[in-house]
């Protein structure tokens, strides 16, 4: 039986569900607070990716997430110039202040794992590339766990 009586909004639910599990994998068993870093890791970096990258981006979002994504976007101010990761992870951490306490890198990183097992790798690749070299180190170009340490 249809939970919401539109199969749309059904799909985006049970999508949108299952990328909120896999962002709680490595961090507190949380879905509010996994919304939270879903959406304060996305703005950030549609805030520093050029306007058509992040437009591409968006569009291989649950339409869920989407809303959450395009949130209070000013494309006129964007690309930002932050450079680094300090600076990348100071603006998520900000994002969520409100929240329960979380790694700002760790909740990078889970939402960098959802993004490459859900969105087309090329795409990927293209937005991981736009941000500067500090941040892309931070985003494995896979979801395998390096063994060397």
């Amino acid at each position: 039986m249809s939970a919401t009586g539109l199969e749309v909004f059904d799909r985006t639910l049970q999508i949108t569900n299952t990328w909120l599990d896999e962002v709680m994998t490595n961090l507190p068993r949380d879905r509010k607070l996994a919304w939270h870093i879903l959406g304060a890791v996305l703005r950030t970096i549609r805030d520093r990716v050029p306007v058509n990258l992040a437009a591409h981006l968006g569009a291989q979002l649950p339409l869920l997430v989407r809303g959450t994504y395009y949130d209070q976007w000013r494309p006129s101010e964007t690309p930002k110039a932050w450079r680094s990761a300090d600076e990348f992870l100071s603006i998520v951490s900000a994002e969520l202040s409100s929240q329960k306490p979380v790694d700002s890198k760790d909740a990078a990183q889970a939402v960098f794992r959802v993004l490459n097992h859900h969105v087309d790798p090329n795409q990927v690749e293209k937005v991981r590339h736009a941000l500067p070299e500090d941040v892309q180190a931070l985003w494995p170009r896979n979801n395998r766990v390096s063994s060397a340490a």
